[in-house]
């Protein structure tokens, strides 16, 4: 029977702002140092007719969504014309329903057909993790309007009482192992949300590890520019390194460096992120083997290993378990949505690091089928500054992570957030190596607008 707490989707306002980094951020074979944000504002409609308004808003990342040898200039022109595409083509819908329920169904049904017609006669066709990305900021308003129009905070309306639908409408689960009949994303996400966090630091492929590395062109800007003056300032314990993927002598010594650092500094964990770059795994296995043998301590700090290969799985379809026997290992470009998940968990991956801007839809339930078939669960950042830091952490202190939430964009853009720091002070500056969730409460996901 249809809810009087369904929402219709009635129009959506489309803005972007751009975003310079204070210094590069090196991933992988690509270096970013700026950044567009999208950000949404989307009007619905009870059935009664009271109307609300919620905002979503994702960083455009071209060279994480669209990785290749084409300019930059020619995917970023491309992204964009998709995002101004979709403030029409997300609003055509007439239907009224849970925010999951429409965003599900313009994930599955529409935004297939809508990037095969994109694409249609171009030379470099625009990628589906480009596709998802671009759709977020949408999908992430319109579940911060349906709290909005019924007045509760989103994380409260993912339950039985809300739904038309259980998860067994979406998802199939490994018979004998889960069952979603009955079951909706309330029953996975962690009842209690924490006040804080651990933060993880990114470690960027550029980012100066100590005094040794100073040339005296770094910014004079009052943030740190070496890795130990974050550590010192922000009381870290948690740091991802980025690598390269293609240079195991220099991933192996990168490794080191950061791992000896952490080490004098008493930090506690580390993660390695190859960006997709890696064909096999026994060169992921050889580095983890000499680092297990040559500094034992170091490999004791890492507690995950995140995406060495490359995310189309299907393509690729490595056998991932020698890697996975080592150190967990977690999916992340390639965990598009839990069908992906399932792909991954059939070939030896044991966790999913989620990200809001796959959409906040495709978080939920990805999140779902990940727990139900025993696989972790971590949160990683796109850098997210604004609001956009905002369902991103949420979705850390509910989802229940292996250990809190990267968080970096305070590294690379901090005075972007100036106006949303004023009233989430904790979300955007790390202190004793935690982010604080305290100042998010009210309808939607608590971005208190209003008071910004």
């Amino acid at each position: 029977m249809p809810k009087p707490t369904d929402v219709q989707i009635l129009r959506s306002e489309l803005q972007y702002i751009p975003v310079e980094t204070r210094v590069p951020l090196k991933f992988g074979t690509e270096t970013l140092t700026g950044v567009v944000c999208a950000r949404v504002s989307l009007k619905v409609q009870l059935r009664d007719g009271t109307e609300a308004t919620g905002w979503g808003e994702t960083p455009l990342s071209v060279q994480w969504v669209w990785p290749s040898g084409v300019s930059y200039s020619l995917r970023f022109e491309r992204i964009q014309a998709f995002c101004d595409l979709l403030q029409t083509a997300f609003c055509k819908t007439d239907a009224f329903g849970h925010a999951l329920e429409l965003g599900q169904d313009f994930i599955s049904t529409e935004l297939p057909q809508l990037l095969e017609d994109f694409n249609q006669g171009q030379e470099h066709p625009m990628p589906w993790l480009a596709a998802l990305v671009c759709t977020s900021p949408f999908d992430i308003a319109l579940h911060d309007a349906y709290g909005m129009a019924n007045g509760l905070p989103i994380y409260n309306l993912y339950t039985e009482d809300f739904l038309n639908r259980d998860l067994a409408a979406y998802l199939e689960p490994v018979p004998g192992i889960a069952d979603f009949s009955g079951q909706y994303p309330a029953d996975y996400l962690i009842s209690e949300m924490p006040e804080v966090l651990p933060a993880w630091h990114l470690v960027g492929g550029l980012d100066l590890l100590d005094d040794s590395e100073l040339t005296g062109d770094e910014p004079d800007d009052g943030y740190p520019v070496l890795l130990e003056d974050w550590i010192e300032r922000d009381g870290l314990n948690c740091l991802k390194i980025k690598l390269r993927g293609n240079d195991a002598a220099w991933d192996y010594g990168r490794l080191v460096r950061v791992g000896e650092i952490a080490t004098r500094m008493d930090v506690d964990w580390l993660t390695t992120d190859f960006n997709c770059t890696v064909t096999e795994p026994d060169y992921v296995n050889r580095i983890l083997d000499q680092l297990m043998t040559q500094h034992p301590e170091v490999y004791g700090k890492i507690l995950y290993v995140e995406q060495p290969f490359p995310y189309e799985l299907e393509k690729y379809n490595t056998n991932v378990r020698s890697v996975s026997a080592r150190k967990p290992l977690f999916l992340d470009e390639s965990a598009h949505d839990w069908q992906h998940v399932r792909l991954g968990w059939e070939l030896g991956w044991t966790g999913v690091a989620l990200k809001t801007c796959k959409t906040q839809t495709g978080a939920l339930l990805s999140l779902c089928w990940a727990k139900a078939h025993g696989m972790t669960l971590m949160v990683q950042d796109l850098t997210n500054p604004m609001l956009a830091q905002v369902p991103h952490v949420l979705l850390a202190a509910k989802a229940g992570t292996i250990m809190g939430v990267e968080t970096n964009a305070m590294q690379f853009y901090p005075e972007a957030s100036n106006k949303e720091a004023k009233v989430h002070p904790g979300l955007y500056k790390r202190s004793h190596g935690v982010v604080n969730l305290s100042t998010l409460y009210g309808p939607g996901f608590g971005y208190r607008l209003e008071d910004m």
